[in-house]
């Protein structure tokens, strides 16, 4: 840069960012490498190895933006985004309507039209006073902690788990334990001890219950049974979080954890959305939990003050969800991103590791097995922060097919081979 100061500190972050760091043998430590050197090298071997280093991550948790701006796919939303502007703006833009007053938990046509939609997908009858329409599921997840525990209570998560849930659980206050998860699931047994060694003071349970971030498992129809009767045996809720439960490569063969819940002693939320089909840029999700659990999410002071926070997004969709474009592109999203799958399994299997076969979800779950690390390490996962710092969490719906090609097949190659040393995104 020509001059020092806020200037360096952009072009450093900038550079680390997407992984233009060199390795600086005199210092022995990484560098982000200046504009001036990016363009001096920027044809050269070296520097598109250097370039690929974020390609090489596949830490974000994102999806390819090829499934989000495909021309059928923008026609479709561009028709949701009119036909709601049109049929009653000046309703979408308020708390309510005068015949139904405020939209605490949604705009009633949108929630008749989701619950038609999820009975849809899930095979099974959603009624729309079950629903609460959310910005997200992490919004989803908040409002059901807030609501349902007081600070010092205690929440029980899987190891490993979603490496943000963490700190979602503590901003509310609460204590947090794990339990180790299986191939069909969370460990129900060691839940149990947990609940038996802390008397009661359990209150919330935190479960992916399906194509788990990150190790891909999920629970079984008998262990899902099982957690419902423990909710009951130690009066604790059970927050589920299905954020991919409408993404499979094939059948799941589970339905959500709310149709394992007993309507006259509720337990569970099933909390989902549409960020991972659609785009996180939409940011409408949903809870779906019988009403005795449904109404103190809105006596949470945000929503009590604010109101719905998507009353004119979940309006935008309506038109997209009702027409059956929704489902049809869900079904291209889950064929494209199942392809993806595929060949990174293929492909770790290739350089000797020995990945899981997820069935849904966006990531590959793997042990590195000595060889060079890339993705999101495990370390931090659970709460023990060096229980899984020897796994990879690897993304296959963000990047091209020829870029998860290119990032694996460096596992296997030494460093001297890949001609500068990268260092990924954190």
């Amino acid at each position: 840069p020509k001059q020092a100061g806020t200037s360096q500190l952009v072009e450093t972050a900038y550079f680390c960012y997407f992984g233009h760091c060199e390795f600086d043998k005199g210092t022995k430590s990484f560098k982000p490498m200046t504009s001036q050197r990016c363009n001096q090298t920027v044809a050269s071997p070296a520097m598109k190895k250097a370039e690929s280093s974020f390609v090489q991550d596949f830490s974000a948790g994102w999806a390819d933006t090829d499934v989000m701006s495909y021309p059928e796919f923008k026609a479709n939303l561009k028709a949701s985004f009119e036909a709601a502007v049109v049929a009653d703006v000046g309703n979408a833009l308020n708390y309510g309507n005068r015949e139904t007053g405020l939209y605490l938990y949604g705009v009633p046509d949108f929630l008749q039209a989701l619950a038609k939609f999820l009975g849809e997908q899930y095979g099974q009858p959603c009624d729309p006073g079950t629903l609460m329409t959310t910005g997200g599921t992490s919004m989803g997840m908040d409002l059901c902690a807030r609501a349902h525990s007081q600070p010092g209570d205690y929440i029980v998560c899987e190891g490993p788990t979603y490496f943000l849930a963490h700190t979602m659980f503590r901003n509310v206050g609460l204590n947090l334990l794990d339990v180790p998860i299986c191939e069909d699931g969370m460990d129900i047994d060691a839940l149990e001890k947990v609940c038996e060694d802390k008397g009661g003071k359990v209150k919330l349970v935190y479960t992916i219950p399906i194509h788990q971030n990150p190790t891909g498992a999920t629970m079984s129809n008998a262990k899902r049974q099982r957690l419902v009767q423990l909710a009951k045996k130690y009066d604790f809720k059970v927050i589920a979080d299905e954020t991919y439960q409408l993404l499979n490569f094939g059948p799941s063969g589970v339905d959500p954890l709310f149709y394992h819940d007993n309507p006259a002693d509720p337990r569970v939320f099933s909390v989902g959305g549409f960020s991972k089909l659609i785009g996180p840029g939409i940011k409408v999700g949903w809870v779906q939990a019988h009403p005795a659990l449904l109404k103190p999410l809105g006596a949470v002071g945000y929503i009590a003050s604010g109101n719905n926070p998507v009353i004119f997004m979940s309006g935008l969709l309506k038109h997209f969800i009702t027409s059956g474009n929704c489902a049809r592109h869900i079904a291209h999203v889950s064929a494209t991103f199942a392809k993806k799958k595929d060949l990174m399994v293929d492909e770790l299997r290739k350089v000797g590791l020995k990945p899981n076969n997820p069935m849904g979800g966006y990531f590959v779950w793997v042990k590195t097995d000595g060889h060079k690390r890339t993705g999101r390490s495990g370390k931090g996962m659970s709460l023990d922060p060096d229980a899984f710092n020897d796994y990879m969490r690897l993304c296959f719906a963000f990047p091209t097919e020829e870029e998860i090609v290119e990032g694996i097949r460096s596992l296997g190659k030494s460093a001297d081979e890949e001609g500068v040393e990268t260092v990924p995104r954190t």
